[in-house]
C-alpha cells in the first residue's frame, strides 16, 4: 500500500521551492525598475483521485508513478507573448535543475485553440534518505492564454470530455481572439509598460510621504 503524503511530500518541496525562486525574479525586476516578464506564479500537486485515475488511462504501474510528468505543476503567467520566451530563457539558463521535455503549444497550438509553452523539468529535492530528483510541469502563458484555458478545463470538466460540437466551435474562436487581444498588447506594449512603470514609482513615492 503506498503511503501518498510520504510519496507526495518531496513534490510539494519542490514546488514550494520553485515558486519562491521564480517570484524571486519579479522581486528583483521591481527593484531594478525593469518591466517583470511573470506577472504570478501558481503551483499544485496533482490530488491523489487524479493520480489513480491517470495511472489507469495510461496503464502506469504504482511503482512507476515518478515517471509521471505533471503530478507537480506550475502555471507562470505573462502580460505578453514576448515575455514567454524570457522565462523559458531564464529557465534554460538555471543550474539548479534539467529540462528534459519542451512542448510549444502557442506555435503549434492544439486543435481545441489551447495555447501555452510547456516545459518538464527535473528538479532535486532534499530529502532524509537523500537528494530526489522531482519531474515537474511548467506551464508559461499570457493572462488571455490563462483565462481561456480555465473556461476550457472547466467545460471539459462538466461535460467529461465530451464538449458539444457548437460550445467547442465557440471555444476555438474565443481563442483566436485571446490571441488577437495578445497581440493588439504587443503592439502597444511600451506605453503599457511605462504606464505601469509611472504607476509603481507614484505608488512607491506614496509610501514613502506616509512613513
Amino acid at each position: 500500500m503506498l503511503d501518498w503524503d510520504l510519496f507526495l511530500t518531496p513534490y510539494h518541496q519542490a514546488i514550494d521551492e520553485l515558486k519562491i525562486k521564480l517570484r524571486g525574479y519579479r522581486e528583483q525586476y521591481e527593484m531594478t525598475s525593469q518591466h517583470s516578464p511573470i506577472e504570478f506564479v501558481t503551483g499544485r500537486v496533482k490530488p491523489v483521485p487524479s493520480i489513480l485515475d491517470k495511472s489507469r488511462r495510461k496503464d502506469i504501474p504504482f511503482n512507476q508513478l515518478h515517471t509521471m510528468q505533471d503530478i507537480a505543476g506550475l502555471r507562470v503567467m505573462c502580460q505578453f507573448v514576448d515575455d514567454i520566451r524570457t522565462v523559458i530563457e531564464l529557465l534554460r539558463s538555471r543550474e539548479d535543475l534539467q529540462i528534459v521535455e519542451e512542448r510549444d503549444y502557442i506555435a503549434d497550438k492544439k486543435d481545441s485553440g489551447y495555447r501555452s509553452y510547456h516545459l518538464v523539468v527535473s528538479y532535486p529535492v532534499q530529502t532524509i534518505v537523500g537528494e530526489q530528483n522531482i519531474l515537474v510541469e511548467i506551464q508559461i502563458r499570457t493572462l488571455a492564454m490563462n483565462f481561456w484555458a480555465t473556461i476550457e478545463h472547466s467545460l471539459n470538466y462538466k461535460y467529461e470530455g465530451q464538449i458539444p460540437i457548437e460550445i467547442k466551435n465557440r471555444l476555438q474562436r474565443a481563442a483566436e481572439a485571446a490571441f488577437r487581444l495578445d497581440e493588439e498588447m504587443s503592439k502597444i506594449r511600451e506605453e503599457i509598460q511605462e504606464a505601469q512603470k509611472h504607476f509603481y514609482l507614484k505608488k512607491t513615492d506614496d509610501k514613502s510621504r506616509k512613513k
